[in-house]
C-alpha cells in the first residue's frame, strides 16, 4: 500500500510514536494484572502438559527473540513467555498474562521473517489489549466467580475450547474472542511489527495465501478461527489502516538469512523425530507431508483403496505358527 510520508494521528492510540506510553486495555476489567498472569500460568501448565514442544535451542530461542523484540515495541506491561509447540496447525496462540506459543506449522508456512512477525505481533496485540480477560468480564460476576472452578475442578468439558490438532481443554473465553477483539487485535499488531522495524505489507501477503489455501483447499483454516473477520475482509482493513496511520519508511525488515536456516533446522528436527523409530518400524506423516507426496508421485488414490501402493504405509503380517 502506498503510505504517507507524514500522518496526523487523531488520538494516541492511532500514534505509533505514543506506543508503551497509552493505555490499550481501557476497557472494564475484574481481573488484576496480578491475577491475569496467575491465571495465565495456570492455564498454560495445562497447555504444556497436553501438548508437545519443540525443544531445539537454536529454533526456540530465535522465535523468542523475534517474540521478545515486538513485545518491546508494543504497549505490554506484563512480561511474555514464548514457547514452540510442535504442531502441523498453521497459527499462533497467547493467554492472559503473557504466556505466548508458536506451533512449528506457522514457522514453516511463513515465507519471510516479516510474516512471521506480523502473526506473533497479531496475538501479542490480544495479550496488551487484554482481550481474555475482558471476555471474562463480560459474564455475570456469578460467571466470573466460577470461572477458576470451571479450569480447575472437577467438571465435565462443558465451557471448554480444544485447541484443534492438539488434546489442549481451555476455556473458550481465552481462545474465541469477538471480532471487535480480532480488528483492534490487527489493528495494534500492524503498529507492533512497523514499531520494531518489519514491513506492515507482509501482514497483507500472509494472509492473502491463507486466502487462497483456504479457495483451493476449503478447511485449511482452522476451525478456532471462525470468529475471526472473514480475510477478504480484514485484507482491506489492513490495507486502510496501513495508509492511514503508518508514515513510510525508507526501509524495512522483510526477510533475514536466520528465519531461512532455523526454518530449515526445524524442518529437519521434525522429520528426524519421525524417523527416530528406526528402518523397518512405522512411522507417521502429518497431513502436509501427505499432500505434499501425493504432488511429487502424482498418486491420488485414495488411504482406503485396496490398490493403494503407499510403500510409507505400515503393513501387518500374521506371524508363522511355530512348527
Amino acid at each position: 500500500m502506498q503510505q504517507q510520508d507524514t500522518v496526523n494521528p487523531k488520538s494516541s492510540k492511532d500514534d505509533v510514536d505514543a506506543i508503551g506510553n497509552r493505555n490499550v486495555s481501557g476497557h472494564v476489567n475484574f481481573y488484576s494484572l496480578e491475577k491475569e498472569i496467575a491465571l495465565g500460568k495456570q492455564l498454560s501448565q495445562e497447555v504444556e502438559r497436553s501438548s508437545k514442544l519443540i525443544d531445539d535451542p537454536i529454533v526456540t530461542e530465535y522465535v523468542n527473540r523475534v517474540g521478545q523484540n515486538l513485545v518491546r515495541n508494543s504497549d505490554a506491561k506484563v512480561p511474555f513467555t514464548i514457547k514452540v509447540i510442535d504442531s502441523d496447525v498453521v497459527n499462533a496462540f497467547a493467554l492472559p498474562g503473557g504466556f505466548f506459543y508458536v506451533n512449528s506449522g506457522l514457522i514453516l508456512r511463513a515465507q519471510e521473517e516479516a510474516e512471521l512477525a506480523g502473526v506473533m505481533a497479531h496475538e501479542i496485540s490480544h495479550v496488551t489489549a487484554r482481550h481474555g480477560t475482558r471476555q471474562a468480564t463480560k459474564g455475570d460476576i456469578m460467571q466470573i466467580a466460577s470461572i477458576p472452578l470451571m479450569i480447575f475442578g472437577p467438571v465435565g468439558w462443558a465451557g471448554y475450547a480444544l485447541y484443534e490438532g492438539l488434546n489442549i481443554a481451555i476455556p473458550i473465553s481465552f481462545l474465541k474472542f469477538s471480532r471487535d477483539d480480532e480488528r483492534e487485535a490487527d489493528f495494534l499488531g500492524l503498529q507492533y511489527m512497523y514499531k520494531a522495524g518489519y514491513d506492515p505489507n507482509a501482514y497483507v501477503t500472509f494472509f492473502e495465501r491463507i486466502q487462497a489455501d483456504e479457495k483451493r483447499q476449503p478447511g485449511t483454516i482452522p476451525k478456532v478461527f471462525s470468529t475471526h473477520p472473514p480475510t477478504p475482509e480484514r485484507i482491506e482493513r489492513t490495507q486502510k489502516e496501513i495508509a492511514r496511520i503508518l508514515p513510510a519508511k525508507q526501509e524495512y525488515i522483510v526477510t533475514t538469512s536466520e528465519f531461512d536456516s532455523v526454518k530449515a533446522r526445524l524442518r529437519a528436527v521434525m522429520f528426524s523425530k519421525k524417523a527416530i523409530a528406526g528402518p523397518g518400524k512405522p512411522t507417521l506423516r502429518t497431513k502436509t507431508e501427505q499432500t505434499d507426496k501425493s504432488k511429487t508421485d502424482g498418486s491420488s488414490t485414495s488411504s482406503t483403496d485396496p490398490n493403494s501402493t503407499d510403500d510409507d504405509r505400515p503393513t501387518l503380517k500374521r506371524r508363522p505358527d511355530d512348527q
